[in-house]
């Protein structure tokens, strides 16, 4: 609720507020969501080793008010910003915010994406705690709890996309920065109140991060060892003993053997093995541990380009709206802003049914406590991004042959009437990436939890937000790599360049995404194929993902 508002319609406060360019302000809203979804790594580190999950969680979101305060603040303050300018019209001198005021934008700003970073780290691993995963009824209620984080996120976020984006667009940015603020307060106080009813994860001050590099630098150093022919004789501390009943213990698979080399017991070294150097001999459960992450990554690197979709809904879908008609009645508009709406209302539907209805029946077929496999469940959401992604390019065209046969291609946005196209020709991209969201963002966070190791669960949820923090720099970098090659050969300097869309070939762009989506689907089926669950996983049963 306090966040998703200024994340989509942040691009409009830069550009109009902050005077940034069209391509400027889209690189600076991805970069400040790759900040916030990369920072998930070190506050999950944190959170597994030092911290908690829970005091984690209760300073990320006072660091995020803090970053609201500050923004909101600016806002008010006219000697805080630029003077006021319409940075649409061609014949403006709008001057960019610069010094003070600039890091002051910058510093609230990244703030809010640090602490919004520390609550994605942590709270849905502190969630998935409440669950015994060894109780089979609280394992089915494990799977229903990151449905529900996503339909709470869904009314959250509903709520934001309506309201506070109506207080921002016609109350003032000032006024919608507080109103975030106020629901950050709130979030604070009810998330501290069920304290006394939370299960906390024990932390231990180990790092099973550290545990996972000190695997490949062993592995490494025994290079040259020669692994045993009997998986027994690698090394692992006695299951009986203390430290063996407190561990996690994993069998010994033969995948990626190197590693095993990091388990190797030398034949000269003492019978101490728990004193030696943990960067020369591992457990063999570290190794597997090692293993489980390894095996994770070609996964994780297939959900990249679809966060890089994603971003351009979040940015250049929403300029599309501001040159549109976006009239619902005579006397009420629906801000480009809150275009987002659209899916977000659509999945407050479908997520009830596709858990309560869906996952039973589906659950009764393949016997999977989750209906349909995780890999599964990603796969149809990238397939889906794909589509979107064409969708946009396709009514991109209807809009410019809509502007070109009014003779409005050179329309100044808020000056002069909108092009009469229905904003809610963008709603059909929305909510085809609506229903991926759904299958292959929660499908992952779902998958990544439940196969990373025990004392890797907040880094879990890391993989998703960095996946996506990856998604997002890859924007900046693929929208300054398309202007560039693309600026000689166009007369708008480039596909994506300057501040008027309709001159631009955002239609080209969308169609890139989309061909290369595509392409990237058919990598994901190649090495989903060939994934292993890990074996304690429920979904293991099925052997392979199908």
């Amino acid at each position: 609720m306090a966040t998703l508002g200024l994340a989509v319609n942040l691009v409009t406060y830069i550009m109009g507020v902050m005077h940034f360019s069209v391509a400027d302000a889209a690189n600076s809203l991805t970069n400040f969501m790759g900040t916030s979804y990369l920072i998930t790594i070190l506050v999950a580190f944190l959170a597994d080793t030092y911290a908690g999950r829970f005091k984690t969680v209760l300073f990320a979101m006072s660091v995020e008010f803090l970053g609201l305060v500050m923004l909101a603040v600016q806002a008010h303050f006219p000697k805080l910003k630029p003077p006021i300018c319409n940075i649409y019209d061609p014949n403006s001198n709008c001057i960019k915010v610069t010094g003070s005021n600039a890091t002051l934008l910058f510093v609230g700003l990244y703030l809010v994406g640090i602490g919004s970073g520390g609550v994605k780290a942590a709270l849905p691993s502190h969630g998935a705690d409440q669950f015994d995963d060894k109780d089979p009824k609280e394992e089915k209620q494990k799977s229903s709890f990151f449905n529900w984080l996503l339909l709470s996120l869904c009314l959250g976020g509903a709520f934001s996309l309506t309201f506070f984006v109506w207080i921002q667009d016609h109350k003032g940015w000032d006024w919608g920065f507080t109103v975030s603020t106020i629901a950050m307060f709130f979030a604070v106080l009810i998330f501290a109140a069920g304290l006394p009813h939370y299960r906390i994860h024990a932390i231990n001050g180990k790092s099973a991060l550290t545990e996972i590099v000190q695997v490949y630098v062993a592995a490494i150093r025994n290079r040259k060892l020669k692994l045993p022919d009997d998986s027994k004789d690698l090394y692992e501390i006695n299951q009986d003993s203390e430290s063996g009943i407190q561990s996690e213990i994993l069998t010994h698979t033969n995948a990626f053997r190197f590693l095993d080399k990091a388990a190797i017991r030398e034949p000269d070294s003492t019978q101490n093995f728990p004193g030696s150097s943990p960067w020369k001999l591992c457990r063999i459960t570290q190794v597997e541990n090692a293993k489980i992450i390894l095996n994770m990554v070609p996964i994780f690197c297939c959900t990249f380009i679809m966060t890089l979709c994603l971003a351009q809904l979040q940015t250049f879908s929403i300029r599309q709206g501001i040159t549109m008609d976006t009239s619902i009645t005579k006397n009420f508009n629906l801000p480009a802003a809150s275009l987002p709406i659209l899916p977000v209302m659509f999945l407050i539907l479908i997520v009830p049914l596709y858990d309560q209805i869906f996952v039973p029946v589906a659950r009764k077929f393949t016997g999977i406590p989750t209906g349909i496999t995780y890999l599964q469940r990603v796969g149809v959401g990238l397939i889906l991004s794909s589509l979107s992604m064409a969708v946009a390019a396709i009514v991109e065209v209807k809009r410019k042959r809509v502007a070109r046969d009014n003779n409005m291609l050179d329309a100044i946005p808020f000056l002069q009437p909108p092009i009469p196209i229905s904003v809610f020709w963008l709603s059909i991209q929305y909510f085809i990436f609506g229903i991926a969201d759904m299958f292959t963002y929660v499908g992952l966070l779902h998958f990544f939890y439940s196969q990373v190791p025990k004392d890797l669960k907040s880094l879990s949820s890391c993989f998703l937000w960095s996946s996506m923090a990856v998604g997002y720099f890859l924007s900046t970098i693929t929208v300054k790599i398309v202007n560039s090659a693309t600026k000689n050969i166009t007369r708008s300097d480039g596909w994506l360049a300057g501040n008027n869309i309709n001159r631009g070939h955002l239609n080209l762009f969308y169609w890139l995404l989309s061909v290369i989506s595509l392409f990237n689907f058919c990598i994901y089926l190649f090495v989903s194929k060939r994934y292993k669950y890990r074996h304690e996983s429920h979904e293991s049963a099925t052997g392979e993902s199908k």
